[in-house]
């Protein structure tokens, strides 16, 4: 779920920043990234990090251009939230990139079965689960292709938000211990948003579930597993059933647990209401 960040980090970054043997240190460039790679790995063992995760912290690969994505899209969104201008403009711009309301109505038609079951088990209207849906990655079209692991690692090494991703950095490593994701699937968005809702590592590790009764949590490939862990998750949250979700109510409040953006949140609502 991009572009906010929504796993508590500020509590479980304590766990990994407590004591000065094991604070990795941030730097605003690449210069002392293998450093930094060695001094987490500490902390990552002291989280319980196998084998597996290891080695892939310590194959990473500093992206620059994730640290500059991640400078240009806080700018984008402070911008896109200014104004109602701006908000309608983002709008706009999102239900175009969803292919259009009628794409929408087509995809809610084609799961409703499914979505009906899941608005009863968690109180999420299945219109705003769609709407997300289609936000995130155009119904599963794009979910990204940026290396997970080397964008975690390179965003917990930059200092603008270090404590934020390192915990995400930490759950990520673990997701590959666990097997639920392979290495060579493990890729995303360039702040290492994951699967069809965009989920990042720590909100995977925790509020992922099994949609479709295989047993497995899969929500790179899975849309209805990708679907019920949106719903569980803004549940999670604090979602009313049965409330509106529009400006100035209380789930649309909930909104902001998943995204921070204003613009990201009218648009949400507004395309939602439309269904």
């Amino acid at each position: 779920m991009t572009k906010k960040l929504i796993l508590v980090a500020a509590t479980i970054a304590m766990t990994f920043t407590s004591g000065a043997a094991l604070a990795a240190q941030c730097s605003n460039n690449a210069s002392g990234f293998d450093a930094f790679k060695r001094d987490f790995a500490k902390e990552a063992r002291a989280a319980g990090i196998g084998k597996r995760g290891l080695n892939a912290l310590a194959n990473a690969k500093y992206l620059s251009k994730v640290i500059a994505y991640d400078q240009k899209q806080a700018r984008y969104f402070k911008k896109a939230g200014r104004t109602s201008a701006n908000i309608n403009k983002h709008y706009r711009r999102s239900l175009k990139n969803m292919g259009g309301i009628g794409n929408v109505k087509s995809k809610l038609k084609r799961m409703n079965k499914f979505l009906r079951g899941v608005e009863k088990r968690y109180g999420v209207p299945k219109e705003i689960l769609v709407t997300i849906w289609g936000k995130e990655t155009s119904f599963g079209g794009y979910t990204g292709r940026i290396d997970t692991i080397n964008s975690l690692a390179s965003l917990s090494h930059n200092c603008r938000r270090s404590g934020l991703f390192r915990p995400n950095l930490v759950a990520a490593l673990k997701i590959l211990d666990k097997g639920w994701v392979p290495r060579s699937k493990m890729r995303g968005a360039a702040h290492g948003e994951m699967g069809q809702v965009q989920f990042m590592a720590g909100n995977y590790l925790k509020y992922a579930r099994d949609g479709n009764g295989d047993g497995r949590r899969d929500l790179i490939n899975n849309s209805r597993d990708a679907l019920e862990s949106a719903a569980y998750f803004l549940r999670s949250k604090g979602w009313k059933s049965g409330g509106s979700y529009q400006p100035g109510s209380r789930n649309f409040r909930v909104l902001n647990a998943w995204n921070e953006s204003t613009a990201y949140q009218h648009t949400i609502a507004k395309i939602a209401s439309q269904l």
